[in-house]
């Protein structure tokens, strides 16, 4: 009785249009006082608990490396350098959305920044070169998925901090998934591209000019690399490899691309404080949650209940995507992270789903939503950015979205793709 309040509690809530830390925590404190009101003075321990760890200091300074590469001229550096990995094929500026939205990806570690970077320079871009002002922002929504997926991804960190499974690991168990959004995504785009004549007519430069467009690109995407590397091979955790990573965009953007200032870090510094303290209120309030569910053993019984039922695991891993693509539809990543894992990992275990692919699979499913309404962050920035509706732009992004459900599919059932790389790791 006392957890039903809860959820209803909840629910309630969150349809009333209240921050979602803010419903967790009511929520929680009804199901206190309904229970046993002492419990209450252990509130504040769990809320401390929630943001007293390791992995959240990695966070602030994985967002703050994006922005200050963002601010210090990294953008337009990519967008020449994916245009130069596309020239060979004829590809035009539908092609370097989706590369460059692979690399940007793999610096931001945020879907929503890869939009808002990207958009804002390749959205008037791909208009001026003839591409439908719909064609090109639905592309621009759906390719910025991978920014959460390929590592380093902040999303990855938070699931990492909910489950306790290796950051390492994890960021290597999402680049054959982010990969592959990416590899189909781009074929999609080429032969919607080479279907309706959008690719250029092939221009020669010269070889001076492709140098420096090389050498540009990259000293950016030696970033990730640097990051991946140093936390897989045990060189650093996670938390210096995120300070390693801020200071490494400091020395591009101050000695090499020169064109950062100590501005641009003071507003980068302050864009990071907001974000990841809204983030950590969240985590502090749904650590409170998840000792609730796992007081009153919600796990267990889930678990129980559904293989006494008597389902299939096919029709369990069906379930699961399902749920994770609706739950995504309407709550924002993190707090869906932080909501979803304690209560889904303990059951996806008992039918032998391993972290890792569980994790792979809820970041993937959870991109998704970030494109889809009612909520759809991406889906509001590129409205902001071209003034089309977000159903407009989700229907024009659709036939890429399918791309990302059909990689959904396959890493629910072929753990391999997920696995293989953080198997290499011992």
């Amino acid at each position: 009785m006392n957890l039903a309040a809860m959820f209803v509690m909840l629910f309630l809530l969150l349809f009333l249009g209240v921050p979602i830390a803010y419903s967790i925590g009511g929520a929680s404190i009804l199901y206190f006082l309904l229970k046993a009101p002492v419990f209450l003075l252990a509130m504040p321990q769990r809320i401390w608990s929630g943001t007293n760890n390791f992995i959240i200091i990695a966070m602030p300074l994985f967002m703050l490396a994006g922005e200050i590469m963002n601010k210090g001229g990294l953008t337009k550096r990519l967008i020449n350098f994916s245009m130069l990995l596309v020239k060979p094929i004829r590809g035009g500026l539908g092609e370097v959305n989706v590369v460059a939205s692979m690399i940007f990806g793999g610096i931001s570690g945020s879907s929503v920044a890869d939009t808002s970077a990207l958009g804002s320079i390749l959205i008037p871009a791909m208009v001026e070169k003839g591409y439908p002002l719909g064609f090109s922002a639905g592309i621009t929504v759906a390719s910025s998925t991978m920014g959460m997926i390929i590592p380093p991804s902040v999303p990855m960190l938070m699931y990492a901090m909910a489950s306790g499974a290796s950051v390492g690991k994890l960021f290597l168990a999402g680049f054959v998934p982010g990969a592959l959004v990416g590899i189909t995504q781009f074929v999609l785009t080429y032969i919607i591209s080479k279907k309706n004549h959008y690719h250029p007519i092939h221009e020669r430069s010269s070889f001076r000019t492709n140098f420096k467009i090389a050498k540009d690109g990259t000293l950016a995407i030696l970033m990730p690399l640097l990051i991946i590397v140093s936390i897989s091979a045990g060189i650093a955790t996670a938390s210096e490899s995120a300070a390693i990573a801020v200071l490494y965009a400091l020395i591009l953007g101050f000695f090499i691309y020169r064109e950062l200032s100590v501005k641009h870090v003071l507003a980068a510094l302050k864009k990071t404080a907001i974000m990841s303290s809204s983030i950590m209120i969240i985590g502090g309030f749904t650590m409170v949650f998840t000792w609730i569910l796992a007081v009153e053993q919600v796990p267990a019984m889930i678990a129980n209940f559904i293989i006494s039922s008597g389902i299939s695991t096919t029709m369990v891993f069906i379930f699961l995507d399902i749920l994770i693509l609706f739950v995504g539809t309407f709550l924002d990543v993190t707090p869906c992270i932080l909501l979803l894992a304690p209560i889904l990992l303990p059951v996806m275990k008992q039918f032998g789903m391993n972290e890792l692919q569980f994790g792979a699979i809820l970041i993937v499913g959870l991109a998704i939503g970030l494109v889809t309404p009612p909520v759809g962050m991406c889906l509001n920035v590129a409205n902001k950015i071209c003034g089309l509706s977000i159903v407009r732009i989700f229907k024009e992004a659709l036939p890429f979205i399918i791309c990302n459900v059909i990689v959904l599919i396959l890493i629910t059932f072929i753990p391999e793709l997920s696995l293989w790389l953080p198997g290499l790791i011992k």
